[in-house]
């Protein structure tokens, strides 16, 4: 997902949640760790093993919280059994009317949250890795069942809802653009994940975009599906 910044301006939008996550002119505190009140350790130079520790930081917040939610993106990939070559950030999935409970668990736990100006998601900062938590997948609102299609997987020695292979797959297949078509970034997860999706169901819930289209005539000629 894009990043904007940690500068950006928390903002108040129609049909998006007030965070609340600090007072005005109020710095942030600094991230803490849920099980002690000690400063967080410093993280390995591995920015793949960083991301994973902030998805199992986070991940870890939101379950012990009993939010509905699911690790999406490419770490969710990851913990399907694909490629340790993870993206820019960390991806989880809500429900649009739980993004201010969502919201109000990280701040607490010491994260920086912020609203950026698009209006599908909110942002985290955790192990100073962005943390994106969104609640509209494809142009489409994130629905309770998906999040309970989710299956619990270890996500490097942390279980957690992942989104299951046909969903994910989905989520990135469906949400290929004119403005957004990285055919390179999805094509390894979709091999890697290849027996595990229901490939037709990914097609139909596509339709006829002509991107989506573009993508299953790539993995079609390279014998991928």
């Amino acid at each position: 997902m894009t990043q904007n910044g940690d500068d950006a301006t928390l903002v108040r939008r129609p049909g998006i949640p007030d965070l609340r996550t600090a007072p005005d002119g109020a710095e942030p505190a600094p991230p803490q760790d849920p099980q002690a009140d000690q400063p967080l350790q410093e993280l390995p130079q591995d920015r793949n093993q960083a991301l994973l520790e902030a998805a199992k930081q986070v991940g870890a917040l939101l379950k012990r919280k009993g939010h509905l939610f699911a690790l999406a993106g490419s770490v969710a990939a990851y913990a399907h059994g694909g490629e340790k070559n993870l993206q820019h950030d960390v991806d989880f999935a809500i429900r649009p009317e739980d993004a201010e409970a969502v919201a109000a668990t990280l701040h607490e736990a010491g994260l920086t949250v912020y609203t950026p100006p698009e209006d599908w998601l909110i942002k985290a900062t955790c192990f100073g890795q962005p943390v994106d938590i969104i609640f509209e997948l494809a142009h489409r609102p994130v629905g309770a069942d998906m999040l309970e299609r989710a299956e619990e997987l270890s996500v490097d020695s942390v279980r957690m809802p992942v989104l299951a292979p046909t969903d994910l797959l989905w989520s990135l297949t469906a949400a290929f653009s004119e403005h957004h078509c990285d055919f390179g970034a999805a094509l390894p997860i979709a091999r890697a994940l290849r027996e595990k999706v229901d490939w037709e169901r990914v097609r139909r819930e596509c339709g006829d975009e002509p991107m989506p289209a573009a993508f299953f005539f790539l993995l079609e000629r390279l014998n991928v599906i």
